[in-house]
């Protein structure tokens, strides 16, 4: 292996160890209720808040982002993300948290945001779809290990030394990506500030990076809903301990398997169009078994569903990625449009789990969860056709 491609794949678990993040909340929702008294839709914002940032800046974040340096953003991001979650194990309170989880979204932004364009500086062309399909697996990746780990971690050590351990782990990891990815050359340096709003313009006037991110917030809103809510579902339906997190660490790793499958299925020739229905297609169907009252007597197919939520599903984020960085409308717009893409990501991420929450305790139970679910899929059945379509009329 060459060292420029050893080096994207470092560039790849930093991202995994920001995902890391992400994915320790869930597993600590039943220690936090329990100590904090925080409720179920307090439970959904503070899965979403990590969002906020992505939410409201990200665009701005990619600009920023391909102006300091695609490497130097990377390690300010865990540098950030080690600093609030270290804060956040001494929180005493639901406010706390909320604050310190938005900056770690903050952080998070500054390590995912300039990831796709740095890996595509550091690897020949014809590997670059087949790395991106890795790169898209970097979120279930993270978010698998917190839900395996967690559940064993927590009653153990307690929540808040389970945020100590992901402070230090991002702090080595930033160590680790400026020692082994090359440095940003000076261009990238000496851009910063300079033509950001001509970049921003050009992103924003560009049909494409709409399309793929309406479509990424499709996706990832549900997923985030499905999965984040899992631990508090089969904690309440009596699984616990080491049961609890390999299920729950299943749901999110199969994901990993349709991202990987993504990159390959593209190398071999399968329109985008095609990998995207078939993602949404067994999402749709994945999470009308999972939630759906007629399943509640088959607690295995339930799982199984989730199963093909999931895997097969994690065919959309994969895809996603390569069409985002095709889209953009010039490779100095690359940062700014997967910024974009992660925006509107951040608003199906926020609104989502909250959105589910809602609708199950006004139901009394997670029965109408497919109502959400399948809606997300058939408008991003929709939007899929839109970006397929752009993409032949660029080429």
């Amino acid at each position: 292996m060459k060292a420029a491609e050893r080096s994207a794949w470092v560039v790849v678990l930093a991202g995994g160890v920001a995902a890391l993040q992400v994915g320790k909340l869930p597993p600590a929702l039943p220690a936090l209720q329990a100590e904090l008294g925080i409720t179920l839709v307090q439970s959904g914002f503070l899965l979403s808040i990590v969002q906020l940032a992505g939410l409201s800046l990200a665009v701005f974040m990619g600009l920023l982002a391909d102006g300091m340096g695609l490497k130097r953003s990377m390690v300010r991001g865990l540098c950030l993300l080690a600093l609030a979650s270290g804060l956040g194990g001494f929180a005493t309170s639901v406010t706390a948290l909320l604050v310190l989880r938005a900056i770690e979204g903050l952080g998070f932004l500054l390590v995912a945001l300039p990831a796709p364009a740095l890996i595509r500086r550091l690897v020949l062309p014809a590997q670059l779809p087949g790395m991106l399909g890795v790169w898209g697996a970097y979120m279930p990746t993270g978010t698998a290990l917190a839900l395996l780990l967690g559940p064993l971690f927590i009653p153990a050590w307690g929540w808040g030394a389970w945020w100590w351990l992901f402070s230090a782990v991002s702090l080595a990891m930033a160590l680790w990506l400026y020692r082994a990815v090359p440095a940003d050359p000076p261009v990238d340096v000496a851009r910063a500030g300079q033509g950001a709003w001509s970049r921003l313009r050009l992103t924003l006037s560009a049909r494409g990076p709409w399309l793929v991110a309406l479509t990424f917030g499709m996706y990832s809103g549900q997923w985030l809903a499905v999965v984040g809510f899992l631990p508090s579902i089969y904690a309440a339906a009596g699984v616990s301990g080491a049961l609890l997190g390999v299920l729950t660490a299943m749901a999110a790793a199969v994901n990993i398997v349709g991202n990987m499958a993504s990159g390959r299925l593209l190398q071999r020739g399968w329109a985008p169009r095609s990998t995207l229905w078939l993602g949404f297609g067994a999402m749709a169907v994945g999470s009308t078994l999972a939630f759906a009252s007629f399943t509640e007597t088959q607690p295995w197919l339930r799982f199984a569903g989730v199963l093909l939520f999931s895997g097969v599903g994690g065919l959309v984020p994969g895809t996603l990625f390569s069409l985002a960085v095709r889209l953009a409308p010039g490779e100095q717009q690359v940062a700014t449009t997967v910024g974009w893409v992660q925006q509107l990501s951040a608003l199906g991420q926020f609104a989502g789990p909250p959105l589910v929450a809602a609708v199950a305790a006004r139901a009394g139970g997670w029965q109408f969860t497919p109502l959400v679910t399948v809606g997300c899929c058939v408008v991003g059945a929709g939007l899929a056709w839109g970006a397929s379509q752009a993409l032949k009329r660029q080429v």
